[in-house]
């Protein structure tokens, strides 16, 4: 027998914050790894990095004390929390199919499903937004005048409806809605409207560099609304990082520059060789110990078949593989500096290559995610349409990944796809 209840006090029991907390640390691996502090309630969250420290070391004698150098701490800032939604909407017409009113019944029944694709969807959205940047898929087949075809690079990153945004270095910004997806040509059809007709995207092109992103991240075509990422922080102005770091110019400091490598020569059949000459590299101007390699799907599988051909005759030999359920791939290999992870992730561009040192940063927020609650207690905000009545209950986030210690670690920028 159904128990009738309110819908608000079953979004408490069973939209419990705890459960969207741990669907999404447990499916992604940067969420899992790295450092957390839930206790910024907003405002300016100061952030500082040490510009040098004391050097003054003399052979033969005292350094003059008119001549001695000092430990000079720089402060930058983060002035405002970032912030992500995510909503889910429940029809009144699912919720009262048995017996006339919202009950358990027939919340349970639609439930599972939707709380396990929504977090997947949502978690993949904040991963690639703080390891590989702002946008989420880049066009690599030029848009169509007539079918509203388009290219893209990441095919497993959009959904039916999705709401995207399309930005070029000659065009501005369109929102468009995805109405079909062909995986094995790699393309999505998009609209101008949800559920329309097919859209004239002929003037956004692989020359132009076409990128999509997710809905409010591009304001007036300037990216606005992103947390910082690793790709970002990272890379130097010049190979397409950010110039400042919390308001601090990276080039001022050794402790705010990464370790920038070029892969631009890496291929299928040396990208092993090319990762440890690169970890070698990070660990003789690092200054931390960034013994985990983070990238794509792509390049672990080019790691994985040269490791399995050159086991006997390899200079080092894989000791441990963990798969795990929640999508990602870890490899551990004996190196002349002890063991090194190498881990391949879905939300990881196949750009770039991160070698981390997860002392180096720290997510800060209000609590992760939490949900949103009306000053009435409602957690659910209802709509009435001609169509009938829906609810709306929504998730946000609100925080900013900070990397305290660019100089710990390292990446690999300009790979090729090859």
């Amino acid at each position: 027998m159904a128990t009738n209840t309110s819908f608000n006090d079953m979004l408490n029991e069973y939209l419990a914050i705890d459960l969207l907390s741990s669907e999404l640390i447990k499916r992604d691996y940067f969420f899992t790894k790295v450092d957390k502090d839930q206790g910024w309630k907003g405002g300016t969250l100061p952030v500082p990095f040490k510009g040098a420290q004391a050097s003054s070391v003399k052979f033969g004698g005292l350094t003059n004390q008119a001549d001695v150098s000092e430990y000079d701490y720089v402060r930058g800032q983060i002035s405002a929390q970032q912030e992500v939604w995510g909503t889910l909407k429940f029809n009144q017409t699912d919720l009262v199919r048995h017996d006339g009113s919202v009950n358990e019944k027939s919340f349970l029944k639609m439930l599972p499903d939707q709380i396990e694709e929504f977090m997947e969807h949502m978690k993949m959205a904040v991963a690639i937004n703080m390891l590989s940047g702002p946008h989420f898929a880049t066009v690599i087949a030029d848009g169509s005048a007539a079918s509203g075809i388009l290219g893209v690079d990441k095919i497993d990153r959009f959904e039916l409806g999705q709401k995207v945004v399309i930005k070029d270095n000659n065009s501005p910004q369109l929102a468009l809605y995805v109405v079909a997806i062909d995986i094995n040509a790699k393309t999505i059809t998009v609209s101008l409207t949800r559920g329309g007709a097919a859209a004239d995207v002929s003037a956004y092109s692989v020359a132009q560099a076409a990128k999509l992103y997710h809905d409010g991240v591009m304001v007036g075509g300037v990216v606005t609304n992103t947390f910082t990422s690793l790709r970002s922080a990272l890379l130097s102005a010049a190979n397409g990082g950010s110039a400042q770091l919390y308001g601090v110019t990276k080039t001022a400091y050794p402790y705010t520059q990464a370790v920038n490598i070029s892969g631009a020569s890496i291929s299928a059949s040396n990208i092993l060789d090319k990762l440890f000459d690169a970890y070698t590299e990070v660990r003789t101007r690092a200054r931390g110990n960034a013994n985990t390699i983070l990238m794509s799907y792509k390049h672990l599988g080019s790691v994985m078949k040269l490791i399995e051909s050159q086991k006997g005759a390899f200079k080092t030999t894989a000791t441990a593989t963990k798969a795990s359920l929640y999508g990602w791939t870890e490899i551990e290999i004996t190196s002349v500096k002890g063991p090194l992870t190498i881990v391949g992730i879905q939300e990881m561009d196949d750009d770039i290559v991160i070698f981390v040192d997860w002392k180096a940063m720290k997510f800060f927020s209000n609590g992760l995610f939490r949900k949103r609650i009306a000053p009435d207690g409602k957690q659910y905000y209802e709509v009435r349409e001609e169509s009938g009545f829906y609810y709306l209950h929504d998730v946000c986030l609100y925080g900013e990944l900070v990397v305290h210690k660019p100089s710990n670690c390292g990446i690999i920028h300009s790979i090729p796809n090859y």
